[in-house]
């Protein structure tokens, strides 16, 4: 059931109370194990229960999810692709040039008032938490947690070997090494009201695997995936290698190469996680958007 955690206790310490079971044997952030003892949304045996609550073995857990949020976001009828959906989590395949999260430049229009209406045509309560984000010009998935112990669950998994952020990238040359880890740290200048970033030994570790896909003409497809989730982390590595990508703006000739392709050609295709609640490898994928496809057969 989406709207609520349930837990039989197995073989504990007698002694154990129920906030240090639920953080020391269901990995359950002390944050979130707090704020719903507060509410009063833990159960013991069908009986709420406070948090110095002693547990014994068999006893049934329910934890319901906090159902009363709000969110200053409008929502609004969008074309959003859907690849995967149940009641703790919303896959979405970001379209090129949709902002992710409204800003003062950008307060509609945005991926997350798509994902609010979407919510509450369905009947549910949920708000946009988002798990991973994309630049305006990166297509590709996003995962969205619909209750608070998805993301929480979500957030601590992210540094973790399990989960898999894949990308595909079309750049300028062809790599003299075809697979490889590009380790350089990724710093943006304190003083500098620009966005860019840079490669700088004041930055942070940022690790990147690659892969060439395929050699074009001058050009090449890589597989690129983010051992570490910095921001333009892609962008910047390939372009201080001397490979950057196509379309790109910031870290490239962007501006010259509109007749290719009007945006960073950077497409976020596969993501591998543990679902929340089931633990159970979800790999989801998606095709490579025509501007893309057009750019790759433009460069063969």
């Amino acid at each position: 059931m989406g709207n609520k955690l349930i837990f039989v206790v197995k073989e504990i310490n007698h002694n154990i109370d129920i906030k240090d079971y639920l953080k020391e044997v269901e990995n359950l952030s002390g944050r979130f194990v707090r704020k719903a003892v507060r509410d009063g949304r833990i159960f013991v045996n069908a009986e709420k229960v406070i948090k110095k609550h002693k547990l014994t073995q068999n006893d049934l857990i329910e934890i319901y999810m906090q159902q009363d949020e709000q969110q200053n976001i409008e929502p609004e009828d969008m074309n959003i692709e859907i690849v995967y959906e149940d009641s703790d989590i919303i896959v979405i395949n970001k379209k090129t040039g949709l902002v992710v999260h409204p800003t003062k430049s950008h307060p509609t229009g945005t991926l997350s008032n798509g994902i609010l209406y979407h919510f509450k045509k369905n009947g549910e309560k949920s708000i946009v938490r988002l798990v991973n984000r994309l630049d305006r010009d990166t297509s590709g998935l996003i995962i969205v947690a619909k209750n608070q112990f998805s993301h929480m669950r979500l957030a601590a998994d992210m540094g973790k070997d399990s989960f898999k952020k894949i990308y595909i990238a079309v750049v300028h040359g062809k790599i003299e090494k075809k697979q490889g880890i590009i380790n350089l740290p990724i710093y943006k200048e304190e003083e500098s009201e620009s966005i860019k970033r840079i490669v700088d030994d004041r930055g942070q570790e940022s690790i990147t695997k690659y892969k060439v896909l395929e050699e074009l003409s001058k050009s090449s497809v890589v597989k690129l995936e983010l051992e570490t989730g910095r921001t333009h982390q892609i962008r910047v590595h390939m372009s201080y290698l001397g490979h950057p990508l196509y379309g790109d703006f910031l870290y490239g000739n962007g501006e010259e190469e509109k007749e290719y392709i009007e945006r960073q050609a950077l497409h976020a295709y596969k993501l591998e996680f543990p679902h929340p609640r089931t633990g159970k490898i979800l790999k989801l994928q998606c095709s490579l958007p025509k501007d893309i496809e057009i750019l790759i057969e433009k460069l063969k």
